[in-house]
């Protein structure tokens, strides 16, 4: 959890409230696991997973959305509100059906009678990501969810009940229990009571009624794992993930009440990694990433967060080996990668520098809306002098982050200095073509 992008919507004049500002949360593990509890779902609905994107949102709202055909947003909220994985993996099941049933298709006029609000802030999201800026694109849609869910429900009764029933049937392709998606509809009905503006976001877009819930009842009556309990391997990763999410986004106070010292599993230390961490006490951090490590020498992960807090604490030199291992055994997971490579930077050593250039390369290769790693190769390439390679870095990197008029800047620069033909001045001449259109749609809707 140790990039936080921070996203702040000026949407204000389109809505009759604020819309609070939006984050998305980058944590390998965690994009980890909830692409390997999805992936088979997305299967079983007949879909290609690498088309749908899934990103945690740094809100403490219990949420899960679907949108625009692509892409699954999960609150971190909803991530700590799940009792067990098997609650998670059903509301997953529940969403992947929204994408698979083209519910977004089929509500679109519906959304039309709304208000602009929810459609301005798709067709703006939508707009980024097809210009490639992703991380920014993806901003957008969630926030422009929860600004549309204060006015309309997403989707209909039936298209909801549809989403129940492909649910059950996904989860039964899987091998799991629909038991889990049963007992979160059944927590959250007592909120239908609420007023509006104290209800969770999902209770207000997933209206929960006895009767959606009697008909997944009927169908894990049904079902052949109806008392298949939750897969204890996912469990325990449910449960770290919980924990390390936990310390992130709580007050450590909060944070060692919940998982106290004379706690020593696994989630308790990973949940005190990161309360101390976020506390400052660094000695006390590397004691318990050491404990962890100690436990499972293995486990990448362990290593980026002890890593991380060495850099943090400004001891670069003695966070490089340790950030190389976890590279090591976990070597296609671009942000430990950018990890390594902005550690390699921050020297402002020479040798350093050159090292760092293939590191980043490679993040960028495996995750190119990595707006991170693109700063960082940036910063490589201009250190030996490559300018025309720095501002294509440069150039990518507001390219990803939706910025097309500072990517088409670069991308020119770019154009001028490299060789006609060579595939860098292709790529530049690519993002000048992305880049065009945008433009000319930002400066419409500024005129307007």
């Amino acid at each position: 959890m140790k990039r936080l992008i921070v996203y702040i919507l000026c949407l204000c004049a389109l809505l009759s409230a604020p819309v609070r500002a939006q984050s998305i949360l980058r944590d390998a593990e965690t994009e980890r696991f909830l692409r390997d509890i999805t992936d088979p779902l997305l299967l079983a609905a007949g879909l290609e997973p690498s088309s749908i994107t899934i990103f945690l949102i740094g809100d403490s709202s219990i949420n899960a959305f679907a949108a625009n055909g692509r892409y699954i947003g999960v609150h971190s909220g909803m991530i700590l509100a799940n009792d067990n994985v098997n609650e998670l993996i059903g509301v997953l099941a529940h969403e992947t059906c929204h994408i698979a049933c083209q519910h977004s298709l089929r509500t679109r006029g519906a959304a039309q009678n709304a208000g602009i609000t929810s459609i301005l802030s798709m067709v703006l999201g939508a707009a980024a990501i097809a210009a490639g800026g992703g991380d920014a694109g993806i901003g957008l849609i969630s926030a422009g969810q929860q600004a549309a869910q204060r006015q309309f429900l997403a989707y209909s009764r039936g298209q909801e009940s549809e989403a129940d029933i492909a649910g059950a049937r996904y989860l039964e392709a899987v091998g799991i229990s629909p038991a889990g998606l049963i007992s979160f509809f059944d927590k959250l009905r007592d909120q239908e009571i609420l007023a509006q503006i104290r209800q969770d976001p999902y209770v207000r877009s997933h209206p929960i009624n006895r009767t959606r819930i009697l008909q997944l009842q009927d169908a894990l009556e049904r079902s052949p794992h109806k008392d298949k309990p939750p897969d204890v391997i996912l469990s325990e990763r449910f449960e770290r993930i919980q924990a390390k999410l936990f310390g992130y986004v709580s007050d450590p106070v909060q944070t060692l009440r919940t998982y106290p010292v004379s706690d020593i599993s696994i989630a308790a230390r990973y949940a005190r990694v990161y309360g101390y961490h976020k506390a400052l006490e660094w000695d006390l951090a590397l004691e318990e990433a050491d404990a962890l490590i100690a436990a499972e020498p293995e486990n990448p992960y362990f290593h980026e967060i002890k890593g991380q807090i060495l850099f943090e604490n400004g001891k670069v030199r003695e966070a490089l080996p340790v950030l190389e291992r976890a590279v090591e055994l976990a070597p296609n997971q671009p942000l430990i990668i950018t990890a390594l490579g902005q550690a390699l930077v921050s020297t402002e050593d020479e040798d350093m520098m050159a090292r760092a250039q293939p590191v980043l390369e490679e993040a960028t290769r495996l995750d190119r809306g990595n707006t991170f790693a693109w700063f960082n190769l940036a910063k490589t390439y201009s250190w030996q002098g490559k300018e025309a390679h720095a501002n294509l870095a440069t150039a990518e990197r507001f390219y990803a982050a939706g910025y097309a008029g500072r990517a088409a800047h670069h991308a020119r620069m770019a154009v001028e200095a490299f060789d006609r033909g060579s595939p860098e001045w292709l790529r530049a001449q690519d993002i000048l073509a992305a880049a065009g259109p945008v433009l000319q749609q930002q400066r419409g809707r500024r005129r307007r």
